[in-house]
Formats: structure tokens, sequence, C-alpha cells
């Protein structure tokens, strides 16, 4: 795939450095079937490749962010098995997320359903629109948690409020995820998509080598111990030091000027 390439299932541009990977199957409040599952990858696959990219703006279209997986798809006999739709699309996707050496923010437009919720929590920075809420959705027809949820939720939240959310399926409005730590921002629903660009752009705007290495020490941070983190630290911060963005950011700050970083 290309910048150029159409896309069917999401809508792909790049502009300002920042690439907007909008999931557009508003019909179905962008619920994800197969199809749609492999033009995100695909898409990610373009953002780590393309060196003009800088920062990644996931969002969706219509009145929904994603509503989670097709039900059309698991109900159908010929259709693909739950592993299979897990461990061939949900799994790569938040893994290539969480991978990916460029900051990646969510734009939660509208409801954030079961897998739709947790691809958002999987992002780097999350924000929502007023209106816009979250569920695990899951309990409701008896499965778990998946796309890395019952991994990122409790970290974000805490264990016994993920517990609570994971098993009650309560909807949690977007002021109400904010507060509990879930998402970083609310803004208000008329200057949400300028609101969230902008956010975007000042993350491309950034030294996003050295966010791209605070990104690899995040997802360190809580399968090792103090002194493990410590030697992650130095090891990451002496390939932070040897970068441009480096050298430019401090002669700025000598030079009293803006700095210009290239994310190198």
């Amino acid at each position: 795939m290309t910048i150029n390439d159409p896309m069917t299932h999401i809508l792909f541009s790049v502009e300002n450095a920042v690439a907007r990977i909008t999931l557009n199957r508003p019909q179905v409040f962008n619920s994800m079937h197969h199809a749609m599952r492999m033009e995100i990858l695909e898409a990610l696959d373009t953002c780590e490749k393309a060196p003009l990219i800088r920062a990644v703006y996931l969002t969706g279209n219509g009145r929904a962010f994603c509503a989670g997986e097709d039900l059309q798809e698991v109900t159908d006999p010929n259709g693909p098995s739950l592993k299979e739709i897990i461990s061939t699309g949900y799994n790569p996707i938040v893994m290539k997320i969480r991978n990916l050496e460029k900051p990646v923010l969510a734009a939660v437009n509208g409801v954030a359903a079961g897998a739709g919720a947790n691809i958002a929590l999987a992002c780097d920075i999350v924000v929502a629109t007023e209106s816009a809420s979250f569920t695990q959705a899951f309990s409701k027809i008896g499965l778990i948690p998946d796309s890395g949820g019952t991994w990122t939720l409790p970290r974000l939240v805490g264990f016994q409020r993920a517990t609570a959310l994971m098993m009650l399926s309560d909807k949690v409005s977007a002021s109400e995820a904010a507060t509990m730590g879930m998402i970083w921002k609310v803004f208000p629903d008329d200057t949400f998509a300028a609101d969230s660009l902008k956010m975007a752009e000042t993350l491309a705007q950034m030294p996003t080598r050295g966010l791209a290495l605070t990104k690899q020490a995040l997802n360190q941070t809580f399968t090792n111990d103090f002194v493990a983190q410590t030697a992650v630290e130095d090891q990451l911060q002496t390939l932070a030091g040897q970068t441009e963005d480096y050298r430019e950011g401090v002669a700025a700050f000598m030079e009293k000027r803006k700095p210009m970083f290239k994310g190198i």
C-alpha cells in the first residue's frame, strides 16, 4: 500500500506529517470485519515505513468511533473463528500500535465499544468528544475483553475499577473516562475535530525519535523492577542523546529560538 492507494473500509490521508486513519463503516457504527482489519494493518504498515509520517491520528466517521466486532461476521457459518479473528486481526492491530515508533493519538468521536474501546486504549494518547462513551461490552454476550484490554485497562484505571467495568459492561461517559484516567482529555463536540487534530500535529512537530524511545521505555515499565527499568532508561537515553533532534533542542534553547525538529 502507498499513501495514495484507495481504501474501501477506512479513509487514509497524510497532511502536515500526520497520517489520518478514519474508520469508515458509519452505517454499522464502524464495527470491524476482516477486510477492515486488514486495511487498518496496511495503513499502520505504511505509517511505519514512510519517513514523512511523524504521527498517526486514528478516528471514526459518523456517530461512532468503533462499535467493536461486526457480529454478522462471527455468526456467519462460513466466517472465521473467534480465534482467527483475534489472532490475525485485533492482536496484530494493537501490537502494531504499541510497537509503532511514532506517536498514535486516538480521537474518539463517539461510541467506543468492545474491541473498538480497547484499540483506542492501546494508543499513546486518547482524547474524546464530550458526547463519546466507552464500554467493554464483552460480558453482555458471554465473552472476555480482548484486543489487549485486560492489559491496558487495569493499568489505566486500577484493578477494581477495571474488573467492574469488564464484568458489568457499564457505559462510561467521556468526562468520567477522563476523571478515572482512562483517557487524557475531553474536547467540546463543536471543536473536537480541530482540537484533536491540532494535538496530533503538535506531536508530529516534536522530536519524534525521542517520543518513540519514550514509548519503548513505557512498553517495558510494567514488566521490569525499578533496577531493570533504570537500566532501560540508561540505554534509551544514550540513544536519544545521539539524535539530531537532541542537538537541535539544546542549540535552540541556548540560542533562545524555536527548535526545528526532524524526527531523526
